[in-house]
């Protein structure tokens, strides 16, 4: 299964299934080697007597090396959010700066550190300078937002360790569907509020529906939340695959940042949809 939807791993087929039949990375070249070379009782002896040699011995990527590096990056993440918040107007830096990384990144068959933490940075600048806009308007709102982020995170990691939820095939087509649409509505929106077509500061979201006193942008708020949210299993799903099939330790960073851009993500439509509420009270 080719799983869509966060294009950090959808584009990378590294993560994806191995056909029936291939190897993994681990077992590369071992049957040549057996072929290639003799060994003498005694040095066989010796080798089945020592202790294997662990994932992370044998150069290949493991849970932990991914857990440190996108503790790493979300690390890098708050440097530039720190700095975001200072200086203000270092979000628009950020947001084009990080915006082409990220496209970068996501398309680029080999994983690049400095690429990655590059993009960390800038992005971590423009949150920075976003959050700080919406705290003086909404004080408390960032902590909420941390909040709401880190819950949605630990509550879908829970859920997929425990095998409660699951990226099908079926689920997968359906998300990369809905994805497509709220990609779509977010442009046309973005234009609306650039050409002033709409009065409202989020545009269509803070417009209400009509007969009611509730904005668009709590329902697609929700949706996007949701959207986010199985994201994260398709993204958790996708570093099961590649430590299964014995990626080598460099995709760790691939991993760290697909996952860095999944929370990123979250954060900003769950800051978005608070601030929607608060401002509509």
């Amino acid at each position: 299964m080719a799983l869509g939807g966060n294009p950090v791993f959808a584009n990378n087929k590294n993560f994806k299934d191995a056909p029936a039949g291939q190897r993994g990375y681990a077992n590369g070249g071992a049957d040549t080697l057996a072929a290639q070379k003799q060994f003498s009782a005694a040095q066989l002896q010796d080798m089945y007597s020592k202790p294997s040699a662990n994932a992370a011995q044998t150069g290949r990527m493991t849970y932990d090396d991914v857990i440190m590096k996108t503790v790493f990056t979300l690390g890098l993440v708050l440097v530039g959010a720190a700095l975001g918040w200072m200086v203000p107007i270092l979000m628009w830096p950020g947001m084009i700066i990080g915006l082409v990384l990220g496209l970068v990144n996501s398309f680029k068959k080999e994983p690049s550190p400095a690429l990655i933490l590059g993009y960390a940075l800038f992005e971590g600048m423009f949150l920075g300078g976003l959050s700080g806009l919406l705290e003086q308007s909404f004080p408390g709102i960032v902590v909420q937002a941390l909040l709401g982020t880190l819950s949605v995170f630990i509550v879908t990691l829970v859920l997929f360790r425990n095998a409660k939820v699951r990226a099908t095939p079926k689920m997968t087509r359906f998300f990369i569907i809905a994805l497509a649409g709220y990609a779509l509505f977010s442009l046309v929106n973005f234009f609306l509020m650039i050409f002033n077509v709409t009065t409202t500061p989020w545009g269509i979201n803070g417009m209400d529906i009509p007969g009611t006193n509730i904005p668009f942008g709590v329902v697609i708020g929700l949706l996007a939340i949701g959207l986010a949210a199985f994201s994260l299993i398709v993204d958790f799903t996708s570093i099961e695959q590649g430590v299964q099939r014995g990626l080598p330790a460099k995709y760790s960073w691939t991993a760290a940042f697909g996952l860095t851009v999944t929370l990123v993500w979250l954060y900003v439509e769950i800051l978005r949809l608070l601030a929607i509420l608060r401002g509509n009270n």
